[in-house]
């Protein structure tokens, strides 16, 4: 838990976030021009006693070259630095890429530097401590800005119960193509941290701050946000971790991993922008020609599902957030499915409950499989699925998820042990949320269809079980969000293929 000080920290970087956006700043650009300023500090304590490092930015660009100007002179350098910076290499011109000055006034600018980021000795914190003061300006952006941070901000508590039931170690090498703001890697850093931290050796120490997580963003300035949220956490940036502004999905990067933890972003269809003969912006669906691909899809969460497969090792474990449609769509779905079940140990699958991610409607699951060998039979032998929707109701701020809604899965899970897994629904317990269906089984359904249902919704039998009223709607809101950006999903791609005058 984060201490007095570091929550006074953070409850003073808010503030100021509300005096900036009274000047028309959101909360993301905040959290931008925080990382830029915390950086630059931080860099120049490196190279002061005890530390006394080579600087790794120029000096007149630097720190003491920031604080030793006033006013509009300050703004006007401040400017210069982030003009300047991105032309560098590395971590600097990672952190620093396309970054813009959006503090307009003066003033404000040099409270934020003088008030807030210089008083503090950041370095000598500890990582964790730094790391809980950038987290939680992370965390505020998500909340109070759920179209900036909070489409990259997957649920912390969902983060942990899936980084503790996989149980990363210390040698293994941790990716996420999709890392946003890095909750997931650093979950796992953090992990390792605490169950072998006072076991590990000084080789283990060195892979664990360089080697141990790698990363990839196609947003510019998520990744800077994520590079940070790393450096601060204690991992090395030196030999850069994550990899921005480029497509994962674009082609096979050549590395394996021995475990991949991912939510890939939401939404159904690869896209991106052209600008047509008439000088109008369009929106064309891509599909990804890979070979190591199992079939040609626009869909983006079955590209991800299979590029993540080809991210592992032999061996290697993956947990993966998906959507409902990747359960159940046909055609390229079913291939998919088909052929991850049959060429990996598909053994576990936490269907989440609704209300719990920023971007409302959201249906999601979460998928383990393992890498095996090639061989003649399929690998999965059976499918657990924890069902944590069904008469399950949480919203973002009337009733959020807690870790402790996730013990009883986590408990289920039984991880270094799978094999003594057992059942909690049988006949005579129908309200067993956890259940195995064998291969032949599903094999066996229409086009492969994962999407298992069991639990009866007692909501639609009997209304003295309904939820609270303010939870009821926020669920309605939800559903009717979700129904209309299908609609509107269906509304462009009938209008792209011409199925609609437009």
């Amino acid at each position: 838990m984060p201490t007095n000080h570091t929550q006074q920290i953070v409850n003073k970087a808010w503030s100021f976030a509300h005096v900036l956006r009274d000047d028309g700043l959101s909360y993301m650009a905040y959290t931008e021009q925080i990382t830029f300023l915390l950086f630059l500090k931080m860099a120049h304590e490196l190279t002061q006693p005890p530390w006394s490092r080579s600087p790794i930015v120029p000096e007149g660009l630097d720190w003491p070259s920031l604080l030793a100007r006033d006013g509009e002179e300050m703004e006007t350098h401040y400017r210069r630095i982030l003009r300047d910076l991105p032309k560098h290499g590395g971590m600097l011109g990672e952190i620093f890429k396309k970054a813009r000055q959006e503090i307009q006034n003066p003033a404000t600018l040099k409270r934020l530097i003088v008030d807030l980021i210089d008083p503090e000795d950041w370095m000598s914190m500890d990582a964790d401590v730094k790391g809980d003061i950038y987290e939680g300006l992370l965390a505020k952006s998500a909340q109070e800005s759920p179209k900036g941070a909070g489409q990259y901000f997957t649920p912390r508590v969902l983060i942990k119960a899936i980084v503790d039931v996989m149980q990363p170690r210390p040698e293994d090498t941790v990716c996420d193509p999709a890392c946003g703001t890095g909750g997931f890697l650093l979950a796992a850093h953090d992990h390792v941290i605490r169950e072998h931290g006072s076991t590990l050796d000084p080789d283990q120490k060195r892979h664990l701050r360089e080697g141990f997580v790698r990363g990839g963003e196609l947003v510019p300035a998520t990744a800077r946000l994520c590079i940070m949220n790393l450096y601060l956490h204690g991992i090395s940036a030196d030999r850069l971790p994550i990899q921005s502004g480029v497509d994962s999905l674009a082609n096979d990067p050549g590395d394996r991993f021995s475990m991949v933890l991912t939510n890939p972003p939401f939404g159904k269809k690869s896209s991106f922008k052209i600008v047509n003969e008439e000088g109008d912006l369009e929106t064309e669906s891509h599909a990804y020609e890979r070979q190591d691909f199992w079939t040609s899809t626009k869909n983006k969460q079955l590209n991800f599902l299979q590029h993540v497969k080809t991210l592992l090792r032999m061996h290697g474990s993956c947990a993966i957030v998906v959507p409902d449609n990747v359960l159940f769509e046909d055609g390229a779905g079913e291939t998919v499915r088909r052929n991850l079940l049959q060429q990996f140990d598909v053994h576990t699958l936490l269907r989440l409950p609704t209300g719990i991610f920023y971007k409302q409607g959201v249906r999601a699951n979460v998928l383990f499989f393992d890498a095996k060998p090639a061989r003649e039979e399929p690998w999965t032998d059976r499918l657990w699925v924890y069902d944590l929707r069904t008469n399950k109701h949480f919203t973002l701020k009337m009733k959020p998820l807690r870790r402790a809604d996730l013990d009883d899965f986590v408990a289920c899970y039984r991880s270094g042990e799978r094999h003594k897994r057992k059942a909690t629904w049988i006949p005579e317990n129908e309200g067993g949320r956890w259940r195995a269906f064998e291969y032949d089984d599903l094999a066996k359904r229409d086009k492969l269809n994962l999407d298992l249902l069991w639990l009866r919704d007692s909501g639609l039998e009997d209304s003295d079980n309904l939820p609270e009223p303010e939870v009821l709607a926020a669920e309605i809101a939800d559903d009717l969000h979700a129904a209309l950006e299908a609609f509107q999903a269906l509304t462009r791609e009938l209008e792209s293929s011409g199925g609609i005058a437009r």
